[in-house]
């Protein structure tokens, strides 16, 4: 008997996402469907800085006065932050989203930031200041913010993984915007094949890779950008100088969890020419496409 599939999409993160669950009971497939979605929902909820409501958003109007009550969840990820701000030699810095006061990439024409403007959203940044203890963090200078964008989607989707698994799913896919979750492998045996999007075409494939279970993420510079004067400024921006990347036109990473292929991603991205050398380092298999459009990597 051939194992049906549901088919589950939804909207979240400011994105069309889908949940594909394989399993011989239809109800059983729509339950974890919607478990694994409900997740992923509250995790927007939580974490989101657009509402007014979530986590991130009472740590940063905070800022530079009291101390804010953490969960486990939170500190975990704030742990995680640590560690990729470790690994990055501070380039991973979720202080840094500040930085999108002084770029706006919509603007028509497009324009460089005002450099009073860079410099005072520079001033903000600083992870090695944020005040932290197991039950609360504290921004210690008014202004400062944190922003789990570069982590929080990719933590969905393992999450959502997790709970398909606890629902008794053995083979199912988690796709987070591009961001890719596996379940096992497809009902027959055969590796999920996914398809990495080529920066530079629209709609395009640049190459496939095999999943059986674990996950890839892509980092790129298509996503938010304008190009002028021949050169494209993208939303992936140095703390240190708050001027975006140029080296890579996208870095895709394959890994156990979609939080770590997608921080390893954004880090190579960040390390630019040092890139390669992180992910060797790291143990990930990956495709990096230069600003050239040539290859590197050893993932498809």
């Amino acid at each position: 008997m051939k194992m049906p599939v549901l088919r589950a999409g939804f909207h979240a993160m400011a994105s069309d996402n889908e949940v594909q669950v394989f399993a011989r009971d239809p109800a059983i497939a729509r339950r974890a469907a919607d478990a694994a979605i409900a997740d992923v929902l509250r995790i927007e909820a939580k974490y989101s800085r657009y509402l007014d409501a979530s986590v991130t958003t009472r740590i940063n109007r905070a800022a530079g006065e009291a101390s804010v009550p953490i969960d486990a969840e939170t500190r975990a990820l704030l742990d995680y932050a640590q560690r990729c701000h470790e690994l990055s030699g501070g380039l991973f810095d979720i202080t840094a989203g500040v930085l999108r006061r002084a770029w706006d990439f919509r603007k028509k024409p497009p324009q460089l930031p005002d450099a009073r403007a860079l410099a005072a959203a520079r001033a903000l940044i600083g992870w090695k200041s944020v005040e932290r203890s197991d039950a609360s963090v504290r921004l210690p200078r008014r202004g400062m913010e944190i922003d789990f964008g570069g982590i929080g989607k990719e933590y969905a989707a393992d999450r959502a993984a997790t709970i398909l698994q606890d629902e008794g799913v053995g083979h199912a896919l988690v796709n987070l915007a591009g961001d890719v979750r596996a379940v096992g492998t497809q009902p027959d045996g055969v590796p999920w094949r996914v398809g990495i999007r080529h920066p530079r075409r629209e709609g395009g494939v640049i190459a496939y890779v095999e999943l059986a279970g674990g996950a890839v993420a892509t980092s790129g510079d298509y996503e938010r950008y304008f190009d002028l004067d021949g050169r494209r400024y993208c939303h992936i921006l140095d703390p240190r100088t708050g001027m975006p990347v140029a080296h890579w036109q996208s870095v895709s990473v394959v890994a156990p969890l979609c939080v770590v292929a997608g921080s390893c991603a954004t880090i190579a991205m960040l390390l630019e020419g040092r890139g390669e050398a992180f992910l060797a380092a790291q143990g990930v298999h990956y495709l990096a496409v230069g600003p050239d459009g040539t290859r590197a990597g050893d993932a498809a």
